[in-house]
């Protein structure tokens, strides 16, 4: 079986391909334009390096001057870098233009339940949504799938302790808020209950501690039963 050979029948060597590929290898921030269009999430230096077969070092200044260059001509896109790594952005400033067109002229808002919820997990995640529920005294599990389907909160992983379904905020809620990371988040604290309370709770409304006397079941724990159910 013959094998392929190069110009005068001698073999290429792997020198050859890989000086041939730095010929044709197209500039770096090429490279980080095209990688950073497909990622959903913030992506580290390190991962990009690897798939813009690059250094991270060379990543980590090529996205700083390209950063650079989209401030100085007032570009709408803005090369932002959060806790988790780079990624492209709308610019804020921007946001009404990017919501016309995709709420259709229609303002998506989401209820005083749905922002209550969403700040319990802000500030407790990851969180089951029955800790939740204990911290707001209602269910809240219609408000947790509209959050979830709007792709303000994610299901990550499992509660050791009680098997539960741990929830936490995603990137689009920090977007939303104008936030790279999380500990940009005001301090609420004395707006909620002591941390040591709320993991004491349980998840029986009669053992409730917040709930007046007269008003707490001393039914069995189970559901809450369907006309105390939340609307969302």
């Amino acid at each position: 079986m013959s094998q392929d050979t190069g110009p005068g029948g001698m073999e290429p060597s792997g020198d050859d391909d890989d000086e041939l590929r730095g010929i044709g290898a197209p500039p770096l921030r090429a490279r980080l334009e095209a990688l950073l269009l497909v990622v959903d999430q913030p992506t580290a230096e390190g991962a990009l390096a690897s798939a813009a077969e690059s250094t991270p070092a060379e990543v980590a200044a090529e996205l700083r001057a390209w950063r650079d260059d989209l401030t100085a001509v007032g570009s709408g896109i803005d090369l932002r870098r959060t806790d988790e790594g780079w990624r492209l952005y709308t610019r804020r400033e921007l946001a009404p233009y990017v919501e016309r067109l995709l709420t259709d002229g229609t303002r998506s808002t989401l209820t005083r339940a749905a922002l209550e919820t969403l700040a319990v997990i802000a500030y407790r995640q990851p969180v089951t949504r029955s800790r939740v529920a204990a911290v707001r005294g209602v269910n809240v599990d219609g408000v947790m799938r509209t959050l979830v389907a709007r792709g303000l909160a994610v299901e990550c992983g499992t509660d050791t302790d009680t098997g539960g379904i741990l929830y936490r905020t995603t990137e689009l809620f920090l977007e939303r808020l104008g936030l790279v990371s999380l500990d940009e988040l005001p301090d609420i604290a004395p707006l909620l209950p002591d941390v040591d309370l709320v993991d004491e709770m349980s998840d029986d409304p009669a053992e409730d501690p917040r709930i007046p006397l007269g008003r707490r079941r001393k039914a069995a724990p189970g559901p809450i039963p369907e006309h105390d159910t939340e609307e969302m």
